[in-house]
């Protein structure tokens, strides 16, 4: 089941290639074939992961917004944390028919936080994750073209400075997954107190993705390429997985090749890594090799 779960998410977040095998998915569901975790189901996952290494769980108030975050649940004051920010999570059923809420069912980001081997360390859900957007009156558009529109960028900002308030931090650096990569480079831009950002099979273009993948833009979301000039000053590290057809290697580069001379931009590629295997898995041999 876990296979199917896992082939589900990476289908389902991005609009399938072909109106065949969104078909064939759709009518999978609607046979009972394939049954998705229930919204109680995925946060209560998330709490096990989280409570399993002595962490605890969050609700953030950031207007319009409440985000979910966790962490250790005994912290050290210390001048630098990292804050890790989810992907776009279950955001579509089919290829044209959105989630009624995002809620990951594989919270990626969340299993590299608690992956990390060292440092002080976060993580931080996207809007209407794992907070009943419908409930709380969460509109679906921010789950979908909208999801990287100002406010959500406005939010996240909120949060960060709500998690350095409670770690005594100084300054960050702000770990991104898929679309959360987009979401801490839009913050980067903002904020002079990040040093680095780090992503994960990163969506750093989104005009360049939905292009690539000939779907619709998303329209009124911010992309990071329209603040290149504010990330020259931020050291990046993407990594990207040789065989992610989500976010291609391609675009990885395309993206970090707007960057001419000074800039401290890196690109480091991963033989078979797709777009969710092999990242948790490997992330503490490659976060060491960040920190030498």
């Amino acid at each position: 089941m876990s296979q199917a779960f896992l082939l589900i998410e990476t289908k389902m977040t991005w609009k399938l290639s072909s109106l065949r095998s969104s078909t064939v998915l759709w009518l999978a569901l609607l046979s009972g074939c394939v049954s998705l975790p229930s919204l109680e189901q995925r946060r209560v996952a998330a709490d096990t992961l989280a409570k399993a290494q002595g962490w605890q769980g969050q609700s953030i108030a950031a207007s319009p917004f409440t985000l979910m975050s966790y962490a250790p649940a005994r912290q050290s004051p210390s001048a630098h944390l990292t804050v890790y920010i989810e992907g776009d999570g279950l955001a579509w059923i089919s290829s044209d028919l959105p989630s009624l809420d995002p809620t990951p069912l594989h919270p990626l980001a969340l299993q590299l936080a608690l992956a990390q081997p060292s440092g002080n360390v976060a993580y931080l859900g996207r809007p209407c994750q794992y907070v009943d957007g419908e409930a709380t009156g969460c509109a679906q558009r921010y789950w979908t073209e909208q999801r990287f529109a100002p406010e959500v960028i406005d939010a996240t900002e909120l949060a960060l400075d709500r998690l350095k308030q409670q770690f005594h931090a100084r300054d960050l650096t702000l770990v991104g997954y898929s679309g959360g990569a987009a979401v801490a480079l839009l913050s980067a831009a903002r904020r002079r107190d990040v040093t680095q950002v780090i992503t994960v099979a990163g969506n750093l273009d989104h005009r360049a993705w939905t292009a690539y993948h000939r779907i619709r833009p998303l329209d009124g979301s911010l992309d990071p390429v329209d603040a290149i000039d504010a990330l020259r000053m931020v050291p990046q590290v993407h990594f990207a997985g040789e065989r992610d057809r989500v976010i291609p290697p391609a675009l990885i580069a395309a993206y970090a090749s707007r960057f001419a001379g000074g800039t401290s931009v890196t690109v480091i590629r991963q033989p078979g890594f797709d777009h969710q295997c092999c990242w948790a898995q490997a992330w503490p041999t490659l976060w060491r090799q960040l920190v030498r």
